[in-house]
């Protein structure tokens, strides 16, 4: 079976849905640009979202066809994307993942602050953060692009663009060219790219190579 590469996303049902969709969805397609073979999907478990619940969009990864096609969840992902800081304080956002795997969290905070309400973090090979809402002070609210509809606002208008950017820079997974031609964010995806901060451990053991930065 092919080796696959689990992202996992963590967001905010109705007012961030789309911000969760974006990131899944932008960040997948520049890595397919690559030549990867990718999915994106919603998390059907929890559907139909409700405001402020937490929700999840998953991306998949890999080099050969992905075979189960079928299944709507990843069980043990590489990466975990938290697009709204306060949801690690009550969620085990590191459920199933990979020893050394990687967390990203949009906040404004210190890595420290918020290794504080990560009880397992002695599971991840490193943290980053990015002040997406710094950087953006948008977070878009739009259904036109749900469950396989047309977009009719563009993707990455918002805090998914630096989100993304600091993404492709700590997994280089996804090249920032790539990025910029799908967010409509380009110059806050690229501070993203440039202003995440990379904490790793000596554990470090990531299946996707080297982290950046």
């Amino acid at each position: 079976m092919a080796k696959i590469h689990e992202i996992t996303v963590w967001t905010r049902g109705v007012i961030m849905d789309k911000e969760g969709r974006d990131i899944a969805s932008a960040f997948g397609d520049a890595v397919a640009m690559e030549g990867k073979h990718v999915q994106v999907f919603d998390n059907y478990e929890d559907l139909p979202d409700r405001v402020l619940v937490t929700t999840r969009k998953y991306v998949r990864i890999s080099d050969e066809e992905i075979e189960h096609k079928y299944v709507y969840t990843n069980d043990h992902p590489d990466v975990v994307v938290v697009a709204e800081p306060t949801i690690v304080k009550g969620i085990n956002v590191l459920k199933g993942l990979k020893e050394g795997g990687l967390l990203i969290i949009n906040t404004n905070r210190p890595i420290d602050y918020m290794l504080q309400f990560i009880p397992n973090a002695d599971e991840l090979g490193a943290i980053a953060t990015v002040d997406a809402d710094g950087i953006s002070g948008v977070r878009t609210i739009d259904f036109s692009g749900s469950e396989g509809g047309v977009d009719a606002v563009g993707v990455g208008a918002g805090i998914a663009a630096p989100i993304v950017g600091a993404m492709a820079r700590v997994t280089g997974m996804a090249k920032k060219e790539n990025l910029a031609k799908i967010v409509k964010d380009v110059a806050g995806m690229e501070r993203g790219y440039n202003e995440v901060k990379l904490q790793k451990f000596r554990k470090f053991k990531s299946s996707l190579g080297s982290l950046q930065g």
